[in-house]
Parts: structure tokens; sequence; C-alpha cells
């Protein structure tokens, strides 16, 4: 039997740590998320399936390449400009001494990924920097992640409702933890235009949960919703990381990222798009052993359940805003409107 860690998210991976940072700026509505690994660093791995990525140091994550392991993911908001947020993760590092090892200091390994969440706010130039990076790495607990319309989900729009980070956990029969956090930020919709009903919602847990009854009226809300909001090329992504304690290679990590994939392919209709640069990077602490052929399947399996769950948590946990650039009614908000 699986079950969800002690938060049901991802710092139930021991040695994780999750911060977030909003942009507080007039005209704004955009932040960023970084996920620390331990302080040794982790392996990685990353899978871009979206035709519009936004993203740094992809590449040294390929398992042809030197650098083994990182020290922090960024997610955030600010399309590419947001990018910038890693700067700030990094000189953090540095300061503490984390990094690797070159002649006469570290270079701290910082992959990131961003969304569109540009003039949500109402402000094009109100995103985030490197500013926010820091501010975000000095929030970074090992407690509870704060879900919803925080950190990189700040801005964050699915299928025209206003959606937010979330994020789930599992424990296997053999104690190995797999854990998700995602910012969902789609063109597609985590919810069924047939129904109203979430797509996410039949792979949670027992009692996970608290979930709105839905039904024709609000299969037309949701529709309606989504009809207002059509987006174009590039102004979408959805984006996360997943990570377990298991022992996984860079190659490893890397299918651990194509399963969450999957489990966005299950949450959200349709996604993948040439609107979306959807990315998910894959951490393994390595605090347990290297799973075997049965095991790793199961993790395989469970990490694409973590992620359809984390987009579920995330559409549930968010709420609805008014700004200069837009309003956005939360999936909650439009079925108690009904």
């Amino acid at each position: 039997m699986i079950v969800a860690g002690r938060h049901n998210d991802i710092t139930d991976v021991a040695g994780i740590r999750v911060g977030h940072a909003q942009v507080e700026d007039e005209g704004a509505l955009s932040g960023t998320t970084v996920v620390l690994a331990p302080p040794g660093g982790a392996a990685a791995g990353v899978d871009v399936r979206g035709a519009a990525p936004g993203t740094r140091e992809t590449d040294l994550l390929d398992p042809r390449n030197t650098v083994d392991k990182v020290h922090a993911i960024v997610l955030g908001g600010g399309s590419a400009y947001g990018l910038d947020a890693a700067s700030g993760v990094m000189a953090r590092l540095e300061a503490a001494g984390i990094g690797f090892a070159v002649p006469g200091g570290v270079v701290p390994i910082v992959p990131a990924a961003v969304l569109f969440d540009l003039g949500r706010g109402g402000r094009f130039d109100a995103r985030p920097g490197a500013e926010h990076g820091a501010a975000a790495f000095d929030a970074a607990t090992a407690g509870p992640v704060v879900q919803g319309v925080v950190g990189a989900g700040t801005g964050a729009v699915a299928g025209g409702l206003k959606s937010g980070i979330g994020a789930a956990s599992a424990v296997l029969p053999d104690g190995t933890v797999v854990a998700a956090l995602i910012a969902v930020n789609a063109v597609g919709s985590p919810a069924d235009l047939a129904t109203g009903a979430l797509h996410g919602a039949r792979h949670g847990l027992d009692g996970e949960f608290d979930l709105p009854e839905p039904g024709p009226a609000a299969a037309a809300a949701v529709a309606a919703a989504l009809g207002r909001h059509t987006g174009r090329a590039g102004t979408a992504t959805t984006i996360g990381v997943l990570a377990t304690d298991a022992t996984l290679d860079k190659a490893g990590c890397s299918r651990l990222a194509t399963m969450g994939h999957d489990g966005l392919a299950r949450s959200l209709s349709p996604v993948h798009t040439v609107m979306d640069g959807d990315t998910l990077f894959a951490v393994a602490t390595g605090s347990r052993p290297a799973p075997d052929l049965p095991a790793l399947f199961a993790l395989h399996a469970a990490a694409a359940d973590v992620a359809a769950r984390a987009v579920v948590h995330a559409v549930l946990a968010a709420t609805g805003v008014d700004t200069p650039g837009g309003s956005w009614r939360s999936y909650r908000e439009v079925l108690e409107e009904l």
C-alpha cells in the first residue's frame, strides 16, 4: 500500500528544503520558488516536453556531461526574465561554500525553469530577479510547503482558471519516498469540460482531496473560463521538481522526470503544446540504496501519480485574483458561484 508522507509534499524527502518569494511591487503578480538539495548536492535530470521552454543549465543534466550533482533548482515566473532569480540563489550558495569545487572557489549548480505570467498583475516589467531568488533561499525550510498562489505559482493560470503551485508525496511499501512540486500554468484545462471534474483527482489517495461537487453547470463554467483566456504561443508552461531518496544517476533522474510528465498528461488536457514550455526536473538524494528492477518500476509508477496529485493540489489551493492585468477565478470559486 502506498501512503502519503508526513507533509504530503516534496519536503518528505529528507534533506530537501523549499522556499518561496513573491514580487511585491505594485502591478506585480509573479514569484519564485527554490528547491534546495542537501549541502553535498543531489543527482538530477530533466525532461523538457513543451515547445516553448524557458530554462537554464539543462544541458549539464545530460548523462553524457560532466557535472553529476545540483545544489538547487529554481522555478519561477517572469518568463525568460525570471531566470535571473537563479543568480541570487547562486550567490547565497557561494557564500555558504556550497558548489562544484574549482580552483579558487566553488560554482553552485542551479538549473532553473520559468513560466509565463508577464503582465498578469498589470505591469509587464514586474518580474522576479536575483533578489527574489535570494529571498526564496532565505525562506527555505524542511517544513510543510505553502501551496497555492505563492512563489512560482503566484501568477499561474490553468485553462483560464487561477492556479498556483502544489505538491504531493508517496511512501512506497519498501520505505522509499517520491514527491513532486508543480507550478501549474497551462493552456490546457485541469478540469474535464464535459463534467467539470478535475482530471487528476482520480489518482488521489483515499480522502486526500476535499473536492467540490461538479456537475453540468460546473462543466459550463469551466468551459467558459477556458474560452475567455485563450493563449498564444509561449504564454503558458507547467514546471516542477520531482524528488526521491533513492539512489539514481543522472539518467535515472531523467527517466523519473519523464514519468512525472505522465502525471501532467493525466491531470491537464491538452498538455505539452506549442503554447507551453512544460519542464520537469528530478533529483535523487541517494540516502536509500539503488532500487532493483521491480522497485524501480514501483518508483516510476508512483512518480506519475504524485505529479498528477500535485497538479490537483495546486488547483484546489488557488484563490482568485483581480488585477489591472485581468481577473481569474479559481476552480473552487467557480463552483461556489454557481
